[in-house]
C-alpha cells in the first residue's frame, strides 16, 4: 500500500479512510453510470454483513450438528457460550417472558461483535492491497474492522436504545413511562427537569455504550498499523539499511504479542457491550 511518496503518516491516514464511493472503482472496470453514496461507509456495512453471517451460520452449524450424546469441542464451546449468556440474562433481567428475546439478543450481540473485533487480526494491508489488485487502484481505500468505524458502534447502541424504550413502554404502558420521565428522580413537582435529566441519561448511555467500543477497537487498529510502519519502513524507501532487517524482525515479534493481548482485547469488548446491553435493558423493567 506504500510508494515511495508516502510518509508514516500518510499511510496511518490513508488506513483510516473508509471507501464511500464506487464510483471511482467502477470508472477503473469501464463500468458507468455507478451511484455514488459518498455519505455511507461501504466496507464497514459491508463487513459487517460479512460477519453477521459468518457468526449465525457457525451458530446454525452447532445448533444442526448438536447431539444428545457427548458433544465434540465445537458443540461444548457453544453450549457453554449459551449457557454463559444466558445465566447472564437471568441474574439481571428477571422478567421471564422478556428474556426469551433478550438473551437470544445477547447471544448475536456477543458472538457478531466479537466476529467484526476479529477482523482487526488480519495483516493490516491483506485485504486492501487484495481490493487494490481487484480494482486496480493505485491507492484502493478498505477498512476491514467495523466496529473501529464510529457509525456501526453508534447503530449498535442506537438499536439498544430502541430495544430499552420498546420494553419501558410494553411493561410499564405509554403513560406509565411519561410518569416515570416527569416524576423520578426528583418528584412530580420538577417534571420539566426530571424529564430533562432522564432523556439526557438515555442520550449519555447510548454515546458511551458506542463510544467504548469504538475508542478500544480503534486504539487497536492505530498499534496495529504503527507495528506494521516497522517492518514496512524499507518497502517504502526502495532500499533495505542496515537495521531494517532487525526492525522487520521486531515487527513480527511485536504483532505477535499485540495480536495475542488483542484477543483478549476483542473478547471482552464484545462481552462488555453484550452485558451493558442486558443492564440498560433490564433498567427498563425497574419501576423508580
Amino acid at each position: 500500500m506504500a510508494s515511495e511518496s508516502m510518509t508514516a503518516a500518510d499511510y496511518i491516514k490513508h488506513h483510516l479512510q473508509s471507501l464511500t464511493s464506487l464510483s471511482d472503482v467502477a470508472q477503473g472496470q469501464g463500468l458507468k453510470n455507478i451511484a455514488d453514496f459518498s455519505f455511507i461507509n461501504i466496507d464497514a456495512i459491508f463487513f459487517a454483513v460479512l460477519t453477521g453471517i459468518l457468526g449465525s451460520f457457525l451458530l446454525w452449524f452447532g445448533a444442526r450438528k448438536a447431539t444428545a450424546g457427548v458433544p465434540g469441542r465445537f458443540q461444548a464451546a457453544v453450549e457453554i457460550l449459551f449457557e454463559f449468556v444466558d445465566d447472564m440474562c437471568k441474574g439481571i433481567v428477571h422478567n421471564e417472558q422478556s428474556r426469551k428475546l433478550v438473551a437470544p439478543l445477547g447471544l448475536t450481540l456477543f458472538v457478531w461483535i466479537f466476529m467484526m473485533n476479529a477482523m482487526d487480526l488480519l495483516p493490516v494491508d491483506l485485504l486492501p492491497v487484495a481490493w487494490q489488485t481487484v480494482t486496480g487502484e493505485h491507492h484502493a481505500l478498505l477498512r476491514v474492522v467495523p466496529t473501529a468505524d464510529l457509525n456501526t458502534t453508534l447503530a449498535l447502541a442506537i438499536g439498544v436504545l430502541v430495544i430499552c424504550i420498546f420494553y419501558n413502554i410494553k411493561i410499564k404502558g405509554f403513560g406509565g413511562w411519561m410518569h416515570e420521565m416527569f416524576s423520578a428522580p426528583f418528584g412530580p413537582k420538577l417534571g420539566p427537569a426530571n424529564f430533562i435529566l432522564n432523556i439526557v441519561e438515555f442520550l449519555s448511555k447510548t454515546v458511551s455504550h458506542g463510544m467504548r467500543l469504538f475508542g478500544n477497537m480503534y486504539a487497536g487498529e492505530l498499534v496495529f498499523l504503527l507495528i506494521a510502519l516497522l517492518g514496512g519502513a524499507w518497502a517504502a524507501s526502495g532500499s533495505i539499511g542496515v537495521l531494517d532487517p532487525i526492525m522487520f524482525v521486531f515487527h513480527l515479534i511485536a504483532g505477535l504479542i499485540w495480536a495475542i493481548f488483542h484477543i483478549l482485547v476483542i473478547t471482552l469488548q464484545a462481552f462488555i457491550f453484550m452485558a451493558l446491553a442486558f443492564v440498560y435493558i433490564g433498567q427498563a423493567h425497574d419501576a423508580h
